[in-house]
């Protein structure tokens, strides 16, 4: 995957994560009433054989009997930590059956970074390298086959559903390419503040919309669309060629990583806007 795909200066703290997103979550549900603010969900840590090995991964579902649509959710460069469990978490709640993978399975069981991570410290940024490079496109699609493979395992899936896929940072060009490796399967996609999305190379993530059957949700960090306000116009046009349903949206004042809880960047009026936008997404592709 190319450095495209993360963005200089996401500093995560794990040690915050759970409870910012727990005051979140529950500030969400006030003021939206949501019905589903109070469904029980079941959480499983599983392992999921791929073509390469084992994955760890964390799955969950709403408590009770029937099936819900599933989803693939993909992490940011940092990985499976306890802010991505409580996304799951809550997306499960809200009727879906989740899977959040460990992306770098091949070098490590999650956690894969200790602690704090600070992207202006080389030490840190070095502890990417090893993990990044397990990260190939190839790689990335026989997991998507192998996770989306998982999720309609499940007895909890709907597999009259089409499958949603998520991610979040390098999570975003993931989400393509599992949208293109599993386009039988795969209805709808988001991308949040992703990275990396249309580049020159021949792997661009871009290059694989008209391969996909799916309706994409695309939310554009303000700085990243300041640092080339460029990539905008080419994900329209490259939408348009492929004649697939796109909605692109920068936005304003919100900064690369805010949708996730324990970034200094998290911005929670927006991050919620984010979310509304995915369920509404979910409620229309899958």
């Amino acid at each position: 995957m190319c450095d495209d795909d993360i963005h200089p200066g996401l500093i995560v703290n794990p040690a915050v994560s759970r409870r910012t997103f727990g005051l979140m979550g529950l500030a969400a549900a006030g003021a939206a009433g949501s019905a589903r603010a109070g469904v029980p969900v079941v959480e499983k840590d599983v392992d999921v054989k791929t073509a390469d090995g084992v994955a760890d991964a964390a799955l969950y579902y709403p408590e009770g009997k029937g099936s819900w649509p599933a989803v693939l959710l993909w992490t940011d460069v940092v990985g499976l930590r306890q802010a991505f469990r409580d996304m799951g978490r809550r997306l499960a709640g809200e009727g879906y059956v989740v899977l959040v993978p460990n992306p770098y399975y091949r070098v490590k069981r999650s956690p894969v970074i200790e602690g704090s991570f600070d992207f202006s410290k080389p030490e840190d940024r070095a502890k990417l390298v090893p993990l990044r490079a397990s990260l190939t496109p190839d790689g990335v699609d026989r997991d998507a086959v192998a996770y989306v493979g998982f999720l309609d395992a499940q007895t909890q899936t709907d597999r009259k559903k089409k499958v949603g896929v998520q991610g979040y940072c390098m999570g975003g060009p993931l989400s393509f390419r599992t949208a293109a490796a599993a386009a039988g399967r795969v209805g709808g996609v988001a991308s949040f503040h992703g990275g990396g999305l249309f580049t020159d190379q021949p792997t661009s993530p871009h290059l694989l919309i008209a391969k996909a059957n799916a309706e994409y949700l695309i939310l554009i960090a303000d700085n990243d669309h300041k640092q080339d306000p460029t990539i905008e116009g080419k994900l329209r046009s490259a939408f348009g060629e492929a004649d697939r349903l796109a909605k692109i949206e920068v936005y304003e004042g919100a900064q690369h990583g805010w949708c996730v809880p324990g970034s200094p960047v998290y911005n929670e009026p927006a991050a919620e806007r984010a979310w509304t936008e995915l369920l509404a997404l979910y409620k229309r592709a899958l």
